[in-house]
Protein backbone atom coordinates (compact mmCIF):
# COMPACT_ATOMS: atom_id res chain seq x y z
CA UNK A 1 0.00 0.00 0.00
CA UNK A 2 1.52 3.33 -1.20
CA UNK A 3 1.19 5.92 1.67
CA UNK A 4 -0.71 9.44 0.67
CA UNK A 5 2.22 12.42 1.82
CA UNK A 6 -0.43 14.82 4.04
CA UNK A 7 -0.31 18.48 3.76
CA UNK A 8 1.38 21.31 5.38
CA UNK A 9 -1.08 23.61 4.39
CA UNK A 10 -3.50 24.48 6.87
CA UNK A 11 -6.19 21.72 7.27
CA UNK A 12 -9.08 23.98 6.39
CA UNK A 13 -7.71 25.22 2.67
CA UNK A 14 -6.31 21.92 2.42
CA UNK A 15 -9.76 20.44 2.63
CA UNK A 16 -11.60 23.61 0.52
CA UNK A 17 -9.12 22.79 -2.06
CA UNK A 18 -9.67 18.79 -2.14
CA UNK A 19 -13.86 19.43 -2.25
CA UNK A 20 -13.17 22.16 -4.83
CA UNK A 21 -11.34 19.89 -6.98
CA UNK A 22 -13.86 16.72 -6.44
CA UNK A 23 -16.97 18.57 -7.42
CA UNK A 24 -14.83 19.78 -10.69
CA UNK A 25 -13.97 16.09 -11.84
CA UNK A 26 -17.63 15.34 -11.53
CA UNK A 27 -18.81 18.57 -13.27
CA UNK A 28 -21.01 19.59 -10.59
CA UNK A 29 -21.33 23.53 -9.89
CA UNK A 30 -21.79 24.10 -6.53
CA UNK A 31 -25.09 24.67 -6.13
CA UNK A 32 -25.74 21.17 -7.16
CA UNK A 33 -22.82 19.71 -4.44
CA UNK A 34 -25.00 22.32 -2.33
CA UNK A 35 -28.15 20.46 -3.53
CA UNK A 36 -26.97 17.07 -2.88
CA UNK A 37 -25.93 17.42 0.60
CA UNK A 38 -28.93 19.24 1.83
CA UNK A 39 -27.00 22.75 2.70
CA UNK A 40 -27.31 26.22 1.33
CA UNK A 41 -24.82 26.81 -1.68
CA UNK A 42 -23.05 29.86 0.69
CA UNK A 43 -22.03 26.33 2.74
CA UNK A 44 -20.62 24.48 -0.05
CA UNK A 45 -18.11 28.22 -1.35
CA UNK A 46 -17.39 28.90 2.19
CA UNK A 47 -15.89 24.97 3.13
CA UNK A 48 -14.51 25.62 -0.61
CA UNK A 49 -12.82 29.21 -0.26
CA UNK A 50 -11.30 27.46 3.84
CA UNK A 51 -13.64 29.77 5.67
CA UNK A 52 -15.17 27.44 8.02
CA UNK A 53 -14.37 23.91 8.31
CA UNK A 54 -17.41 20.91 8.27
CA UNK A 55 -18.26 19.07 11.44
CA UNK A 56 -17.30 15.42 11.46
CA UNK A 57 -21.24 14.61 10.35
CA UNK A 58 -20.77 17.22 7.53
CA UNK A 59 -17.42 15.49 6.26
CA UNK A 60 -18.71 11.97 6.33
CA UNK A 61 -21.57 13.16 4.13
CA UNK A 62 -19.49 15.32 1.88
CA UNK A 63 -17.04 12.28 1.45
CA UNK A 64 -20.29 9.87 0.92
CA UNK A 65 -21.64 12.50 -2.15
CA UNK A 66 -18.46 12.90 -3.52
CA UNK A 67 -17.99 9.10 -3.44
CA UNK A 68 -14.25 9.23 -1.74
CA UNK A 69 -12.63 8.38 1.49
CA UNK A 70 -12.62 11.12 4.35
CA UNK A 71 -8.97 10.03 4.03
CA UNK A 72 -9.01 11.53 0.02
CA UNK A 73 -10.42 14.80 1.26
CA UNK A 74 -7.92 15.45 3.76
CA UNK A 75 -4.38 14.64 1.22
CA UNK A 76 -3.30 16.70 -1.56
CA UNK A 77 -4.22 15.31 -5.24
CA UNK A 78 -2.01 12.87 -6.58
CA UNK A 79 -1.56 11.92 -10.49
CA UNK A 80 -0.56 8.29 -9.35
CA UNK A 81 -2.10 5.80 -11.78
CA UNK A 82 -4.47 4.05 -9.38
CA UNK A 83 -5.91 7.83 -7.75
CA UNK A 84 -6.50 8.74 -11.23
CA UNK A 85 -8.22 5.24 -12.28
CA UNK A 86 -10.44 6.10 -8.86
CA UNK A 87 -11.47 9.37 -9.77
CA UNK A 88 -12.07 7.47 -13.55
CA UNK A 89 -14.01 4.97 -11.68
CA UNK A 90 -16.74 7.80 -9.58
CA UNK A 91 -17.08 9.49 -13.47
CA UNK A 92 -18.25 5.76 -14.28
CA UNK A 93 -20.40 5.40 -11.88
CA UNK A 94 -22.59 7.45 -12.76
CA UNK A 95 -23.44 6.68 -15.98
CA UNK A 96 -25.77 3.80 -17.62
CA UNK A 97 -24.22 0.15 -18.17
CA UNK A 98 -24.15 1.29 -21.98
CA UNK A 99 -22.52 4.23 -21.48
CA UNK A 100 -19.70 3.00 -18.95
CA UNK A 101 -19.56 0.42 -21.61
CA UNK A 102 -18.92 2.47 -24.78
CA UNK A 103 -16.96 5.00 -22.06
CA UNK A 104 -14.48 2.46 -21.80
CA UNK A 105 -14.08 0.88 -25.10
CA UNK A 106 -13.14 4.66 -26.08
CA UNK A 107 -10.33 4.85 -23.26
CA UNK A 108 -9.05 1.62 -23.94
CA UNK A 109 -8.60 2.38 -27.87
CA UNK A 110 -6.99 6.01 -27.37
CA UNK A 111 -4.84 4.01 -24.47
CA UNK A 112 -3.80 1.85 -27.45
CA UNK A 113 -3.25 4.31 -30.01
CA UNK A 114 -1.00 6.30 -27.18
CA UNK A 115 1.00 3.36 -26.71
Amino acid sequence: MVKKKVSSRPLAELLGARIAELRKSRQWTQAQLAERMEVEPETVSRFERGATVPSLHTLEKLAFVLRASIGDLLVESSTAPDDQAMRISAWLSELKPADRALVTDVMQRLCDRLR
